[in-house]
């Protein structure tokens, strides 16, 4: 069974997010990168269902040269069986259906028969490029998957729905699967295993490789700026008894607050 992950790397949640001078995206100097968590469970589910079936795991990221060392350093030290990486100038300024065009083509071109992703990225939160690709590759989705069964070409995969209910979807694949919480327990790279990574191949390709073309994966939605939620004000402490302190919280919510 070939077994492909999409895997991206995103702000690690204790770094401290700067923006660049013109508020055009994330100053990237100083950020710990890491496999987007939700992505770090599809990984796991990818290596169980390679060591349960055989076959081997095929990853694939989208991003620049520095992308390499962390795909060594995580993925290929996990135990992946090839990492490849797409990069290209053009991949700076595409969007969510871009990316996922790229994934497919990628995809189709390693004749993977499953296809992992995580529910969403930790950064953008827009939990798209999975069913994107589903739809580009013409293959059956299942989101939020928190249980999968796979024997022969036949899955069962329990997914989260609203009201707190479960619902249970079977199929055959090739499919796509989003990963959520309680799918499984990642892994983490043991230390032997990440110096040997670092003499592994990252095999990258370019947009030509796959048949793509920059105008292919040019963006339909732009981002014009962003910006960090305002900084709360300073906390105040009420002085004196308690019934002075409620009367003076009360006029405060009332007279400043105004929620009252």
């Amino acid at each position: 069974m070939k077994i492909g992950v999409c895997a991206k790397f995103t702000p690690d949640t204790d770094t401290r997010v700067k923006l660049r001078a013109d508020n055009g995206g994330i100053d990237p100097a100083g950020i710990k990168w890491v496999v987007s968590p939700y992505d770090a469970l599809a990984l796991e589910e990818g290596l169980r269902l390679k060591e349960k079936h055989g076959g081997e795991v095929v990853s694939f990221t989208v991003g620049g040269d520095e992308t390499v060392a962390l795909l060594k350093g995580t993925v290929l030290a996990l135990g992946v069986t090839k990492a490849v990486l797409v990069s290209d100038p053009a991949v700076a300024t595409t969007d969510a259906l871009g990316i996922a065009r790229i994934l497919a083509a990628a995809a189709k071109a390693e004749g993977v028969e499953v296809l992992f992703f995580g529910k969403q990225a930790i950064d953008g939160d827009n939990g798209q490029v999975g069913s994107m690709v589903a739809e580009l590759l013409g293959w059956p989705q299942v989101s939020r998957v928190s249980e999968l069964t796979v024997e022969g070409t036949a899955f069962k995969a329990v997914r989260a729905v609203d009201g707190g209910q479960k619902e249970l979807v079977s199929g055959a694949l090739p499919a796509v699967f989003t990963a959520d919480m309680g799918l499984n327990t990642p892994r983490f790279p043991k230390l032997p295993d990440i110096v040997k990574a670092k003499s592994k191949t990252v095999e990258t390709r370019d947009l030509a490789a796959l048949g793509l073309s920059a105008a292919d994966i040019a963006p339909a939605v732009q981002h014009t700026s962003y910006g960090l939620p305002p900084s709360r004000p300073k906390g105040r402490v009420l002085q004196g008894d308690a019934d002075t302190q409620v009367a003076e919280l009360v006029r405060l919510l009332r007279e400043e607050a105004k929620v009252l």
